[in-house]
């Protein structure tokens, strides 16, 4: 804090400017502050107001926006201050980030402890890193870049310096998959069969990193997801389980933090995405953990070498943090089910719990085979019962009665709805479909505006091995605008050979 508040203080006027998550401070280049504590944009400065304080970006203002005795703030940190118009702030130097010294030395090789992870961790969580500094933490970590004792010690960090929900029953399951293939929203289907089965599974779920959907952008499109602690405990409590989004809460915070930056890069390593999934997972108070592994070439785990790595460390990592971890590698080579992006993914799923004719097959032998395994996991039927079990009570309908329930008490079930703008593609020539590139398909549906619009995306017409004729629909496109979807279309005309017919 400056030594005297008076002199370094501002009135705030409100500029209404959206940086989503960053926090920025707006000053003119010509006020005092600026002048006497020789401030330039993009300084990182302390903010505060009252008992609270955040570490803010600086913008230096050459307009009359703001006058010389006046500031204004990023609505996001309008909102992190509880401040209103005309409130007076004070703004300080913030001292050096120490544990960015530790990050330059993991970026020249040298090897972080577990109190080295628990600085950085606690200074991301704190706020004081921007994010070029923690897009340098992240590089620095990714690829092979980090050991298994690495990456026990940076879940341990990330698990410790948030909230922890604890649970009265000693076993609490949950799934994950490590993501990379479009459509292959399980979750819900999962979930539900466990739950309906007795089990507990809180699942808490991110929005999409790199995907057209996350299973959290999934669920909202059928019910609310942004649950506090005490609504998820409730929820929990009353039906066995629920599917909510974890960036509500404060489980492993610096996770949330990180995934923002990772979405914007575009990328997410290994490492990263082990102490992601399991400092979670160890927050929820999970105690047995199914993890799928898709492996394929176009999907995020490549080969089988690369996925029995990682199923080594999710083991390995899991035992220190003191989580069961079972791991099942999956065939990745195309899409599961038909729809990519959160709406046509919420239709399969829906699909698929009540039965209809047409549901995605795909979609629902993977989820049986997930829930099957967390039912043998959980000791709750014999070894090789468990396929046979989740396919009982899927069949039934006593899965889709607990999806509902759950639902209902996370605050009211919504059918989902596509977006307007429809736009078919179809085959130049016939043949049978030899690949689908994963990617480049999950790229058309980013295009068209998933996961931010809802009903955008598209609908997958064939799998691989089909027959096709010369002119049949391959997929069809949901945009919300024409501009989105002739962005798409673009982008689409400089493709060759997403799908392959030969």
């Amino acid at each position: 804090m400056p030594t005297n508040r008076n002199s370094n203080t501002l009135i705030l006027k409100r500029l209404g400017i959206d940086t989503q998550w960053e926090y920025y401070i707006y000053m003119q280049a010509n006020c005092h502050i600026c002048r006497s504590e020789g401030f330039e944009s993009l300084t990182r400065v302390q903010v505060t107001f009252q008992d609270k304080t955040i570490i803010a970006t600086l913008n230096v203002l050459g307009s009359d926006l703001l006058n010389n005795k006046q500031a204004s703030l990023s609505e996001s940190a309008w909102k992190a201050l509880g401040v209103k118009e005309g409130d007076k702030i004070a703004i300080a130097h913030l001292h050096p980030v120490e544990s960015m010294s530790l990050v330059r030395s993991k970026i020249y090789g040298k090897r972080l402890n577990e109190s080295d992870m628990s600085a950085i961790i606690k200074d991301i969580t704190l706020g004081h890193y921007s994010g070029v500094q923690m897009a340098a933490f992240i590089t620095t970590c990714s690829g092979d870049n980090m050991d298994v004792h690495e990456i026990a010690a940076l879940t341990k960090a990330m698990v410790n310096i948030g909230q922890k929900l604890k649970w009265k029953k000693k076993m609490i399951v949950d799934k994950h998959c490590v993501g990379g293939l479009p459509g292959n929203r399980t979750t819900p289907i999962v979930v539900s069969i466990v739950a309906a089965a007795g089990l507990t599974i809180p699942k808490t779920s991110s929005r999409a990193i790199t995907s057209p959907a996350g299973t959290a952008d999934v669920m909202e499109t059928m019910t609310n997801v942004s649950l506090t602690l005490k609504d998820i405990k409730r929820v929990v409590n009353q039906e066995g389980g629920c599917m909510v989004w974890g960036g509500a809460v404060q489980l492993s915070p610096a996770d949330d933090l990180l995934i923002k930056i990772e979405k914007a890069l575009d990328f997410d390593g290994e490492g990263l995405m082990i102490a992601s999934v399991l400092s979670k997972k160890a927050a929820a108070g999970s105690t047995h953990v199914v993890i799928d592994i898709p492996v394929g070439e176009t999907a995020k785990v490549r080969t089988l070498v690369d996925a029995h790595k990682l199923k080594y460390y999710f083991t390995v990592v899991g035992q220190v943090i003191g989580l069961e971890v079972e791991v099942i590698i999956t065939d990745g080579i195309q899409p599961v089910g038909n729809g990519i992006g959160p709406v046509p993914e919420a239709l399969d799923v829906l699909a698929v719990l009540k039965g209809d004719k047409n549901r995605p097959k795909d979609l629902e032998d993977r989820a049986i085979l997930i829930a099957g395994a967390i039912l043998e996991l959980a000791n709750e039927v014999s070894i090789g019962q468990g396929k046979f079990a989740a396919q009982q009570l899927l069949q039934s309908g006593s899965a889709y009665e607990k999806f509902l329930a759950i639902c209902q008490v996370q605050g009211g079930f919504k059918t989902p709805k596509l977006s307007p703008i429809v736009h078919q593609i179809y085959s130049e020539k016939a043949g049978i479909l030899r690949t689908i590139d994963n990617r480049r398909l999950a790229m058309i549906a980013k295009l068209s505006g998933a996961p931010s619009d809802l009903g955008a995306g598209l609908i997958l017409h064939k799998k691989m091995g089909d027959k096709i004729k010369k002119g049949e629909a391959l997929f069809t496109i949901y945009t919300d605008t024409q501009g989105e979807l002739n962005y798409t279309l673009k982008y689409l005309a400089q493709q060759s050979d997403i799908l392959t017919i030969t």
